[in-house]
């Protein structure tokens, strides 16, 4: 199939062929006939295989007009700041040859220039639900035209606690409207909010729950904590890694790694929720262009990054959440591209990674590097923990040389385990 049997408009066909692209992806070729449609939809797709564009394109064709002011006619929520820059870029990018405006509103920055542009008029706003309630209380959006409501990362937004602030957005909306909604994946809190807000939906699938792309290598490795910085930076060093995303529990451990890997001789720099808007934008884009070799980032990262043909991403620091893994990973191997995915595992983490496993009922084989043999046992949980039936680990192990390398600090003790609230938008 390719996108002109899709019914899309020619200015749309010309701005996808711009990009260098000739067919649709599996989720595209089922979400786009179904919201040009004007049904309600709720899918689930996986990471990277171009779920923006699914819904962006059919939203644009709706809302095309000739000419006359604008008017906000689609809400498009996002849980982070980058995932709503990214979809306004997706937009920009699809609709340059068509009479729409649009805006991206988040925290972290100043309100004034978003208060002076929506004064402006806008088609589509791209919001997070913080600024948006913050708009709605200084009574400089109005949302009682909206003609399509677009919920994307639904389970991401819930997960970092903003289900009061979309049950109030929504109340502002007309009855009248069509809901795109956007998950990983069904959960049942997923589940429920479709239910309340969406009127007989499509639902589309395109991959198991939890399933991981193909494309990705994944592989685990057994090291000690207090081994693993030394272990990441001879990684990058002798395999000459030129671009690698790095995940971390915390904020902190995402600073501290970061300065360590800059005294390797690593250009590094951390993303995260307290660093501000414009921190966050140089050092993704420093990242982008490959001025910086490493960016270090906690779990906010996980979902909303569009890094083109990222090739590695490590997890520095097994999640707690299971889901998370697949939604970090996902970074990479996006479109169809190769890319690798390393999990630095120590003895403490065993049981997290064989949740891991179990979740993602793929093969990953463990490895040792020699010269950085744990030397920790992994830890027994007790017998009466809630949900405690963790293994020992699965898959064969071998040994790998790591050559002559320059012995480094090690990162010192593990910190605490805590997810990112919803400060992160």
């Amino acid at each position: 199939m390719s996108f002109d049997q899709l019914g899309l408009k020619a200015e749309l066909l010309r701005a996808v062929g711009e990009q260098g692209y000739t067919q649709p992806t599996p989720i595209q070729a089922k979400a786009i006939p179904v919201i040009l449609a004007g049904n309600d939809v709720m899918a689930s797709a996986q990471t990277g295989t171009g779920k923006t564009a699914a819904f962006t394109l059919p939203l644009l064709q709706k809302l095309d007009r000739a000419n006359g002011p604008s008017r906000l006619r689609a809400l498009i929520l996002t849980p982070t700041r980058e995932l709503a820059a990214q979809v306004h870029e997706n937009l920009r990018a699809y609709g340059r040859h068509m009479n729409l405006r649009s805006l991206e509103v988040f925290g972290g920055v100043n309100i004034n220039p978003q208060i002076n542009r929506l004064a402006r008029g806008i088609d589509i706003l791209i919001a997070t639900p913080g600024r948006l309630m913050d708009h709605m209380e200084r009574g400089t959006v109005r949302l009682d035209q909206i003609d399509i409501l677009v919920l994307d990362e639904a389970d991401r937004m819930l997960d970092m606690g903003f289900r009061p602030a979309i049950d109030r957005i929504v109340r502002k909306l007309p009855k009248q409207r069509q809901t795109l909604l956007f998950s990983a994946t069904f959960s049942r809190d997923i589940t429920a909010l479709a239910q309340q807000y969406l009127i007989n939906p499509e639902r589309i699938e395109t991959a198991p729950p939890n399933s991981t792309v193909e494309a990705i290598d994944q592989k685990a490795i057994q090291v000690d904590q207090g081994k693993k910085r030394e272990l990441l930076s001879w990684m990058i060093g002798s395999k000459n890694w030129q671009q690698v995303l790095v995940f971390t529990r915390t904020k902190h451990g995402a600073n501290r790694l970061a300065r360590q890997l800059e005294s390797d001789g690593l250009p590094a720099a951390a993303i995260h929720g307290n660093k501000s808007q414009g921190a966050r934008t140089r050092a993704l884009s420093d990242f982008k262009n490959q001025r910086l070799r490493v960016l270090v980032a906690t779990d906010i990262a996980a979902r909303g990054l569009d890094i083109d043909q990222l090739p590695h991403v490590v997890n520095f620091e097994i999640p707690n959440v299971p889901e998370d893994y697949v939604h970090r990973i996902g970074r990479t191997g996006r479109a169809g591209r190769e890319g690798l995915a390393v999990s630095l595992v120590s003895a403490m983490e065993h049981g997290l990674f064989e949740d891991i496993r179990k979740l993602v009922k793929v093969p990953i084989p463990t490895e040792q590097i020699s010269g950085y043999e744990p030397t920790e046992a992994p830890a027994r949980p007790k017998a009466a923990a809630p949900g405690g039936n963790r293994g020992r680990g699965r898959g064969q192990q071998r040994q790998v040389s790591a050559g002559d390398r320059q012995p480094g600090r090690s990162n010192g003790r593990r910190r605490g385990r805590g997810r990112q609230g919803s400060k992160a938008a």
